[in-house]
């Protein structure tokens, strides 16, 4: 029998999770994410996680106060950012002064816990979790700065780590699909948005329940339905602009006036902007390169620049 695919994560942070009678889902992906026991006391608003349809950067985000007063942004990314890594930051930031009151000490600063679940590669990396917390390391006997008692008293914390912001950066691709732990049950479902019989995650027997499918009313599966093929509309518009494009060069030069020479020839790279290609032909594919340049009317000196070449090799091709 199979499987029965289940509501996304995405959409259930937007639509489902925010009732309180729900909040058992939440806290089982967070308590299996952190190894402890998290308890979610309220929804805490703000512009980053209003329910618009206006979704502007593709990003569903939640934000969550747990009994230990920590706040936590949970996000949802489809769309590649190449920035994304500060855009977090900001976020984590923004979050802290907008939860500081005016004329409150620096000791009242709320612990941000950022938790974001990606549906592209951020970075170099075969791992599918990443956790990120600040240490301060000496540099000359490399021991690690620690909290005082008084300050373990004030801050009510064991770690300077335990201060900063949290972040976690989870990506789906980089997962095989075999959950070893429970943890990994979660990372299935978020990735294939199936719950196995044989997962005991916390949260994930009241998910299998809330978050069916047919259980929606036809008003709620048609938006649904429209969500979704947004997010493969979206998807394929990044597959024909970005890795087709990054693939297979692009016909016309770029703005900055590299262009595609003979099939055979050159191919537009990602680093250096051409890559030389098979020895056969090479010349006249430089050449004609090079004559598509001048066209645009850029200078020997500019050409040489772009290709990676010496202006004497340059002028070479012209004779």
């Amino acid at each position: 029998m199979m499987t029965r695919k289940l509501i996304s994560f995405d959409w259930a942070i937007k639509k489902i999770l925010r009732s309180k009678a729900n909040f058992g889902i939440l806290e089982g992906f967070l308590s299996e994410l952190l190894f402890t026991d998290i308890q979610i006391l309220e929804i805490l608003e703000s512009e980053a996680n209003q329910d618009t349809e206006d979704n502007k950067f593709n990003r569903v985000d939640i934000k969550v106060k747990d009994r230990d007063e920590k706040i936590y942004i949970v996000e949802v990314q489809f769309s590649r950012e190449l920035d994304y890594l500060q855009r977090i930051l900001y976020a984590s930031s923004k979050v802290i002064t907008e939860h500081l009151p005016k004329g409150a000490p620096y000791s009242e600063v709320s612990k941000v816990i950022s938790v974001n679940i990606l549906h592209f590669d951020l970075g170099k990396g075969d791992d599918y979790i990443y956790h990120g917390t600040t240490r301060f390391i000496g540099l000359h006997n490399q021991t690690e700065l620690e909290l005082s008692a008084e300050q373990q008293q004030l801050y009510s914390a064991q770690r300077i780590a335990d201060l900063y912001p949290e972040y976690y950066l989870i990506e789906l691709r980089n997962f095989n699909n075999v959950a070893k732990d429970t943890l990994d049950e979660w990372i299935y479902f978020l990735k294939n948005e199936q719950i196995e019989d044989n997962f005991t995650a916390k949260g994930l027997k009241e998910a299998k329940e809330t978050l069916d499918v047919l259980k929606m009313n036809p008003q709620e599966r048609l938006a649904y339905e429209r969500h979704q093929e947004a997010l493969h509309y979206q998807a394929s518009m990044y597959e024909s602009t970005y890795v087709l494009g990054k693939l297979e060069g692009k016909e016309e030069g770029i703005e900055i006036g590299i262009a595609i020479g003979e099939e055979r020839g050159i191919v537009i790279g990602e680093e250096r902007g051409i890559v030389i290609g098979e020895e056969i032909g090479m010349k006249k594919a430089l050449l004609q390169t090079a004559i598509k340049m001048k066209k645009m009317g850029m200078s020997h000196h500019d050409i040489a620049k772009i290709m990676d070449l010496t202006l004497e090799e340059i002028e070479t091709l012209f004779i």
